[in-house]
This record gives structure tokens, sequence and C-alpha cells, in this order.
């Protein structure tokens, strides 16, 4: 992940964060009022008050734990991206592996972060999010969603389960069909995504394909469009739960 740099123009960043433990709260409000273009609007200790904050506080970005009190981090991501608030949600958790992080792309967040992150890469990831890009970490999205699709698999597998994971997004024994939709892409399109499902970022599926990264950008715009995907990350997610992209089967 490179790092963010400030916005143009005068208007702080504004953060909601939200997260049951003060502590971590206090520690990310001095992270983020270090620096000069990011400003902390609020704080919520349970999803239900974030949801309430968002409407009544419009930040740009929020900082949102999964386990929570009331309302968990999922479903307080959904009401939020649903909602028609212009606010974009940062997933927190403390596992790279852990299924609900997942659920929260699934819901809609924009990024995904380890609670224990870098100072700097918080700091960046708060300012690519709100520019409008979405920012996973390729090693921990390739782990997160082959570890779904693993789960998926199990599921259809004899013996493997008949209740389903409603964090994962699919009963047991289900399978989703491919999207028609995917009919639209044109071949360079359709390769695109499944290099932005590698989790190549836009140098790299640039040089791989001996393209311009101008080129690129406007490859993906044109994916999101066709495929009514807010951003990358949610092509990520599409990409796996449509079957264009079988993952391997990784070397932890």
């Amino acid at each position: 992940m490179s790092l963010g740099e400030p916005l143009a123009g005068n208007e702080p960043i504004r953060v909601l964060l939200v997260d049951d433990q003060p502590l971590l709260r206090m520690g990310f409000r001095l992270i983020l009022e270090g620096e000069g273009d990011l400003h902390v609007v609020g704080e919520a200790s349970d999803g239900a008050e974030a949801v309430r904050q968002v409407r009544d506080l419009a930040p740009d970005v929020v900082l949102m734990d999964v386990r929570m009190p009331v309302l968990d981090g999922i479903e307080a991501t959904r009401a939020v991206t649903t909602s028609g608030a212009s606010a974009k949600v940062i997933i927190l958790t403390t596992f790279d592996l852990d299924e609900y992080a997942f659920a929260g792309l699934q819901a809609g967040a924009s990024a995904f972060l380890l609670k224990d992150v870098a100072p700097a890469e918080l700091v960046s990831a708060v300012r690519v999010v709100a520019g409008g890009d979405a920012v996973v970490a390729p090693r921990i999205t390739r782990r997160l969603l082959e570890t779904y699709v693993r789960s998926a698999d199990a599921a259809d597998s004899p013996g493997g389960g008949d209740g389903g994971d409603p964090a994962q997004g699919l009963p047991a024994g289900a399978r989703p069909a491919r999207d028609p939709l995917l009919e639209d892409l044109t071949p360079r399109e359709t390769e695109m995504l499944e290099a932005m499902a590698e989790g190549l970022s836009n140098a790299e599926i640039a040089h791989r394909y001996f393209l311009s990264e101008a080129t690129v950008k406007t490859h993906v715009r044109r994916i999101l469009t066709k495929l009514h995907l807010r951003d990358r990350v949610q092509a990520v997610v599409y990409a796996y739960e449509t079957g264009l992209v079988v993952p391997s089967n990784p070397d932890y």
C-alpha cells in the first residue's frame, strides 16, 4: 500500500472512530489528529451509535470495529453504505483471517486494516479511502478471500454442514452462479478484473500488460460501472463470489 498524500483543498478529512474500547479510540485519535489534514469529528462505542453519528456528523471516513455490543460493525457498515451517506468505511479487526472482516467487505466497506496497523499506514488508508479509492493489503486480501472460498467449498462437500454462515454471505451447499453482467466485459476488462482479484496495483497491472497506468485506471472505472460496483475492493470480492477467480492453495 503506497502512502496516501494529503488531499488538495482546505477542508480536513472528517473521521468518525467506532470501537467499544476507549483506549483504542484514544490512540487512533492521537495518531490522526497529529496530521493537519485529518480531523476526528466524533466517537462511538457501538454500531447503532455509529449509524446515528454518521447521519448527524457526516464524516468522510468511518473507522469501524467489527465486534461491538448493540449492533456489530458488519450490520453498522451495511446500514451506512445503504443509507446514501457519502461516508466510506474502513473495517478494523484483530486477526487477518477474521471471517467477519470479509463480511464487512461484502457489506460495503472500502478497506480492511488490522488494529495493530502502523500509524503511517493508518493515516495513508484514511487519505486513500477519502480520496475515493479502496485499500486492502494484497496479502491479507488473498488469504481472507481464499479462506472464505475454501469454507464455501467445504460446505459443498458431503458432510460439509447444513447451516451456512451468515457472516460469509452464502448458505451451505450454495455456490454462486456466473453473473450475466460478466458478459458485458471485454476480454481485456476481464483480464483487468482477474488481475485486480490477485491484489495487483494499477502500476503492477500496467507493467504486466504493457499499458499506461492511465489506461488501466480507465479500464478499472469501466469495470466498476458495468458491474455496478463501488470500488476495487468490491470488485475483488465480486470476482471470488461469482467464481471468475478460483483461489489456488496458498502456502501459509
